[in-house]
């Protein structure tokens, strides 16, 4: 299972990836693995503010359905609109194609309340 030393994560297996102020967010493989083959994603539009904590969208694979939570508040900047015809990419690459969102943050000291890999390798063993 791969937990990126670049990224940063949440409770929820939430990945944060920051660049200058813009926050790229998926979930984490340990997060796909449990879902299992996912077969749509939900997200916001562009221009939607999101809140840290609360859903952005909802995740559904064969198995289940899942909210996804933002990991800071914000407007979301961009989506990955490969994922409406491809999911799957989710499953295959979710820390590189499997993007789902950016995220022009509005209060970056949230960052502090994300957890470094290595307490998320704790998290989530």
């Amino acid at each position: 299972m791969e937990i990126p030393n670049e990224l940063l994560y949440t409770e929820e297996h939430e990945w944060v990836l920051v660049d200058d102020g813009v926050v790229a967010v998926g979930i984490t493989d340990y997060a796909q693995g449990e879902l299992g083959d996912i077969v749509f994603v939900e997200l916001p539009g562009v221009d939607t503010e999101v809140k840290q904590t609360e859903p952005f969208g909802t995740i559904e694979a064969v198995k289940a359905v899942s909210d996804l939570f933002s990991p800071v508040s914000g407007v979301v900047v961009e989506i990955n609109d490969l994922l409406q015809d491809k999911p799957e990419l989710i499953n295959q690459s979710p820390y590189d194609e499997g993007w789902m969102i950016k995220i022009r943050m509005s209060d970056t000291s949230e960052l502090k309340s994300l957890m470094s890999p290595e307490s998320y390798k704790k998290h989530i063993s």
